[in-house]
């Protein structure tokens, strides 16, 4: 969603609350130079990427000493 600087400036609650669930694209004099975005959604991310990437049969223990092994 692309706003601008005053739209943002007068609903700032409403905003802040939309930003949770999606992007807010802040612009002033016709070019956008601010996205506002959930601090979560980024963790959010990080997360979705690392799924699958130590294997099920693997214990912790097992990914900690393969870990430490390659420093």
């Amino acid at each position: 969603m692309t706003i601008t600087a005053t739209e943002f400036k007068s609903n700032l609650g409403k905003y802040l609350a939309l930003a949770e669930t999606e992007e807010i694209f802040i612009s002033k004099n016709g070019k956008v130079t601010v996205k506002l975005v959930s601090s979560n959604q980024d963790k959010v991310a990080i997360m979705k990427s690392l799924f699958g990437c130590i294997p099920a049969d693997i214990t912790l223990e097992e990914s900690k000493e393969e870990r430490l092994s390659k420093i």
